[in-house]
């Protein structure tokens, strides 16, 4: 029997995944993390972007986005608190687009440097989640 890892990812709305994975990508700030069972203990933050899953007996990964927030990881269990998590089959990308195009449009009309920085994050979660939708999209 292969080796096999918990991995729960919840938000302040609800818990999205609760399960049992062979391995674990997340979108950490400084690049992708890949996490397998016994991994060594690790706490860090996450960025935008697409958690993938490799389930059991399966040959596609489940996807959820992630808006960011804090990964605990122990060698049998690994936490994601999520600031905003959405299964990518939940994902619309239409909406996704409207986003990134108030974004940018946003960063193009900015009168203060808050609005700016609120512009650009708004963005960068835009585009995550276009991006999580497309590779759930491409998978299915």
């Amino acid at each position: 029997m292969p080796l096999r890892v918990h991995v729960d990812v919840v938000s302040a709305e609800e818990q999205i995944f609760s399960g049992e994975a062979e391995f674990a990508v997340f979108p950490g700030e400084a690049g992708e993390l890949g996490i397998f069972p016994r991994h060594a203990p690790l706490l860090t933050r996450v960025r935008p972007g697409a958690v993938r899953l490799k389930m059991p007996d399966r040959d596609e990964f489940e996807l959820v986005y992630v808006s960011g927030g804090l990964l605990e990881v122990q060698p049998t269990l690994i936490t994601l608190l999520a600031d905003t998590a959405i299964r990518a089959k939940d994902l619309d990308e239409a909406e996704a687009i409207k986003a990134r195009q108030r974004a940018e449009e946003a960063q193009r009309n900015r009168t203060v440097d808050v609005g700016y920085a609120s512009a650009e994050a708004e963005l960068a979660q835009s585009i995550a989640q276009l991006h999580t939708a497309r590779k759930n999209r491409k998978t299915r």
